[in-house]
């Protein structure tokens, strides 16, 4: 999933705007009920399309629901990882819309976000991207120790992001780093410590995430060709689905080697045949010609992150 874009609400994505062409910004909803000063800084975290929130989020569930030490525990963590998620989420569109301004203005689907019409200055969104930051860190130093180290590492690849589609065609790859740091960070946040298990969890979301967002890519491979912007979409092209194939079992894999080093029970096991039917339903239905359907399969992968968190902690019980 693209940091900048974070899916759509409906439909293809595509909606018209003043001029022609199309937009992903979901304008209308809760968010035209929304004072109209405020209505740009939340298009510009894309509190309108939560799917990216969720996307970051699940990464972090599974390592909850993997190592909690007890029910109390994991709800207080689930809940401080979900506001932190839609936070840190925000805080990653503003800097790649900051990096992203001038090349937003070249493609049609995103020449309407705030930085690149002018509804937000860079100086506005500067000051936002502080205050997204403040709030993140309270949300972060109600971890330990070893969670907050982490945490503040991940602003590194949250930067370098934006950077990745300028000087390679594997920016869903710094993208699976980036939205994959929940694993490692919630493990910590539940165990305090950093291991192979952990590592294993991580690799699997790296995995995953390469492989949905290549799936998003290909909404805008041909934009992305005109102004010189990297993709796996582009770098794969029509052999996508064996890509996505080798990408999803590299995920099932690694989920299975996690249950395994963790010791978790049959299960597990059994579970796991839902988010892995999921995935290969995504491989055997994808058309990259097909925008619109690119999309449902992007989407459709909150559904596989909520089965991998179901049948981990499925394994505990």
């Amino acid at each position: 999933m693209d940091i900048r874009t974070g899916g759509t609400g409906s439909g293809s994505g595509a909606r018209s705007i003043a001029g022609g062409g199309y937009t992903d910004i979901r304008a209308g909803g809760w968010v035209a009920r929304l004072p109209a000063g405020w209505r740009p800084y939340a298009l510009l975290m894309r509190l309108d399309r939560p799917i990216g929130a969720w996307l970051l989020f699940l990464p972090g569930l599974w390592a909850i629901a993997l190592a909690a030490p007890g029910w109390a525990e994991g709800i207080r963590l689930t809940l401080l990882f979900l506001l932190g998620s839609f936070v840190m989420r925000g805080a990653g569109c503003v800097v790649n819309d900051l990096w992203d301004r001038d090349i937003d203005r070249k493609v049609e689907r995103t020449r309407g976000r705030p930085l690149a019409s002018g509804a937000v200055s860079a100086r506005q969104a500067a000051a936002f991207l502080l205050a997204l930051l403040l709030l993140g860190v309270a949300v972060l130093l109600q971890l330990n120790g070893v969670a907050v180290l982490l945490g503040v590492l991940s602003l590194v690849p949250v930067v370098l992001y934006p950077l990745a589609k300028r000087v390679t065609n594997w920016p869903q790859a710094m993208l699976g780093i980036t939205f994959g740091w929940g694993a490692p960070l919630g493990y910590a946040a539940a165990t305090g410590k950093v291991d192979g298990t952990m590592l294993a969890l991580y690799a699997a979301a790296f995995c995953w995430i390469l492989g949905y967002d290549t799936i998003y890519a290909h909404q805008d491979r041909e934009d992305d060709a005109l102004v010189g912007i990297g993709s796996t979409a582009l770098r794969w092209g029509e052999r996508t689905a064996p890509f996505l194939a080798a990408c999803y079992a590299g995920t099932v894999a690694l989920l299975l080697l996690t249950g395994w080093l963790a010791g978790l029970r049959w299960p597990f096991l059994a579970a796991m045949a839902l988010p892995a039917a999921l995935l290969w339903r995504q491989v055997r239905t994808l058309d990259i010609r097909d925008p619109a359907h690119c999309l449902v399969l992007f989407k459709s992968n909150r559904e596989v992150g909520l089965a991998v968190a179901l049948a981990l902690l499925l394994g505990r019980l």
